[in-house]
């Protein structure tokens, strides 16, 4: 008996690491073998946090991504900024099928980005500047590692995107050292996200050729790391300077012609954040279980909602965090009682992950919907609807006597007192004989 206990035990850990493993199987396509080993740090760190990562270069010929109507990985790591065409059944088509399933990409390019990467980039919502461009600043350039050609810039973290689950403590941050292309977004569309743009005095442009046209991407317009959370909740991380994620530029010194400086860049810390970002570690919410019912009573409701009612609706919320699931402290999420329109709209009063709201059922009957749908910058986005109808009052639930109706009620009785006033008049009244 133990040993079939101990046995059955073994089985279920296995199943249970293999369901792990098959859930973190990442493919990376790289531009040649060397980039494994100039970015060795940032591979070593997807393998300690869990990822199965199977390395091919960008034109082999045996990439499958999809094989019987299934995708064979749940990531995509694109470090293959020059491929020009990708190798096997590969396809910008198929990159982009790969995300509306849900699958995760990161891409990295540089200021020699080809075609099919500023296709996967335009299909994403932004757009890479021209081949050979790259980010210029003249203020803020690494005075050690740059060629004197001011495109090894030092970002500001200050202009990375307030969001604690993408690029984690900014404050704690170095200057990131970035040497690469611009990106430019589509301001329009609500699903794309600028991570870390350059500062007021950056601009992307050749530069070995003088400026002489307006350049397409300046100032805080110029994107160095752009993101993409899609509604199916599959994201994109898009960083214009490979370079960044080397282990060259996680280990240097940071010495900005701004003056600024740092024993150690914050490259290594922001694309651990990134990566988790990316690909689904950090940022996760889900829906736990949904309540909703009279007050003053406990359980699901099982019947139709009266007009004017009390009613309790409650949600509770996780949160995926360091590798497990935990309440979520937001403070803000709202619920809607929706018919068509909203009807009602309130806060719910969080406590420990359970979010609690009550209010009182509109005076309109009819097909409701109990409706979350939180989004928030970083987080996934959370839509939970409870469909259930609210119905008028049965004639017995009515008032007897409604205060507003008594002028009807004296115009009622006092028609009431005519009519028996006139019979009586009527009934009683003699008629004087007339004389001649």
């Amino acid at each position: 008996m133990y040993k079939l206990t101990l046995t059955l035990a073994v089985i279920c850990c296995s199943l249970s690491a293999i369901t792990c493993l098959e859930k973190s199987r990442t493919l990376v396509l790289l531009d040649n073998l060397a980039i494994k080993e100039s970015h060795s740090t940032f591979f070593k760190i997807l393998t300690d946090l869990g990822f199965s990562l199977t390395y091919k270069t960008a034109d082999d010929p045996s990439i499958v991504l999809k094989k019987y109507g299934s995708y064979l990985f749940d990531h995509l790591i694109l470090f293959s900024p020059s491929v020009e065409e990708f190798g096997g059944d590969l396809k910008v088509e198929g990159v982009t099928e790969f995300i509306d399933a849900g699958g995760n990409v990161l891409v990295a390019g540089n200021s020699q980005t080809g075609d099919v990467l500023r296709e996967i980039a335009s299909e994403c919502g932004f757009e890479a500047d021209e081949e050979g461009n790259s980010v210029i600043d003249h203020l803020n350039f690494d005075v050690a590692l740059d060629d004197g050609k001011h495109t090894l810039i030092a970002a500001d973290p200050a202009n990375l995107i307030d969001s604690k689950p993408i690029v984690g403590d900014k404050k704690a941050l170095g200057p990131i050292l970035y040497e690469g292309t611009g990106l430019m977004v589509d301001n329009e569309n609500p699903l794309v996200l600028e991570i870390l743009t350059a500062s007021s005095t950056a601009y992307s442009h050749n530069p070995d050729e003088p400026v002489t046209e307006y350049p397409h991407a300046t100032g805080k317009g110029t994107v160095l790391v752009a993101g993409l959370q899609a509604r199916n909740n599959a994201r994109v991380v898009f960083v214009g300077s490979i370079e960044m994620l080397s282990d060259k530029f996680f280990n240097a010194e940071v010495s900005s012609s701004s003056g600024k400086k740092a024993a150690k860049s914050g490259n290594q810390a922001l694309a651990v954040a990134l990566a988790s970002w990316c690909f689904q570690l950090s940022g996760v919410l889900r829906v736990k279980g949904v309540d909703h019912h009279l007050e003053g009573e406990k359980g699901p409701q099982t019947v139709a909602y009266t007009v004017t009612d009390d009613a309790v609706y409650s949600i509770d919320i996780e949160e995926y965090s360091n590798g497990k699931w935990v309440p979520y402290n937001g403070k803000d999420v709202q619920m809607e009682f929706v018919r068509i329109d909203p009807f009602v709209r309130l806060t719910l009063n969080n406590q420990n992950g359970h979010f609690e709201g009550k209010f009182k059922i509109p005076d309109v009957y009819g097909v409701y919907q109990f409706k979350v749908d939180y989004v928030r910058p970083g987080l996934s986005r959370l839509l939970s609807a409870t469909q259930f109808s609210v119905r008028p009052w049965r004639h017995d639930q009515y008032e007897r006597f409604i205060s507003s109706a008594y002028p009807y009620y004296a115009s009622a009785f006092s028609m009431m007192f005519g009519v028996v006033m006139f019979s009586v008049v009527f009934l009683h009244h003699q008629e004087k004989p007339k004389t001649e």
